[in-house]
């Protein structure tokens, strides 16, 4: 049942990730961050929200060093023999990744990028408590075995269920381009914790 509902989940995330650059252009990505950064700014302070926008645009600087997409500035000088021959891959290369699409998912990237380092801001302050949610479900499950008590299959699938769809939820908020408050943020990593701390009390292991 989990792996069916990973599966599951991770295809339909695949696929509303690659429709929505289609159904809103570069421009809405590139509004609604600045609308983010200055919710950022207005609640952290504006040092900490252009330090958050320039931890973005760093992962987003070094997403495009690791591309496979070819730059015109990594091509080697051209010779009079392959000279029309790299004209023409320039071209193709223009008018393919070049196009509204492209350009809203380099948007999009950005916009989820700035949402990543959100979150990275608030993990310093936030780690104790998924850690202590899966310390407390580890502590449980010891008592239950020790008194011989049921773990319940059902209830684990049940709560592991729950943290890969809000994982995949999650992920999807990321690229959306909807206004997100800063408080949101910082409630996933605590959610996801507490799902997994409830799965593992009720983990079964098979002998």
């Amino acid at each position: 049942m989990i792996r069916a509902m990973a599966a599951a989940s991770l295809l339909a995330l695949l696929v509303l990730v690659l429709y929505v650059p289609s159904a809103h252009p570069p421009e809405r990505f590139v509004e609604q961050l600045r609308t983010e950064y200055a919710n950022a700014a207005v609640f952290w302070g504006k040092d900490e929200g252009t330090r958050m926008l320039s931890r973005a645009m760093s992962m987003q600087v070094s997403a495009r060093q690791a591309s496979p997409v070819p730059s015109s500035k990594d091509a080697a000088p051209a010779s009079s023999v392959n000279a029309a021959v790299s004209r023409e891959m320039a071209s193709v290369n223009q008018r393919l990744f070049n196009n509204p699409y492209f350009r809203s998912i380099d948007a999009l990237l950005l916009l989820a990028s700035f949402r990543l380092a959100m979150l990275l801001e608030w993990l310093p302050w936030l780690m104790a408590f998924p850690v202590a949610a899966l310390v407390d479900g580890c502590l449980v499950r010891l008592v239950k075995a020790k008194e011989f008590l049921h773990h319940s299959p059902e209830m684990f699938a049940f709560y592991a269920c729950l943290a890969i769809l809000t994982s995949c939820a999650t992920v999807l908020a990321f690229v959306l381009p909807i206004t997100l408050h800063p408080l949101v943020v910082p409630c996933v990593p605590v959610i996801i914790g507490t799902l997994m701390g409830a799965a593992i009390r009720d983990f079964h292991l098979r002998a």
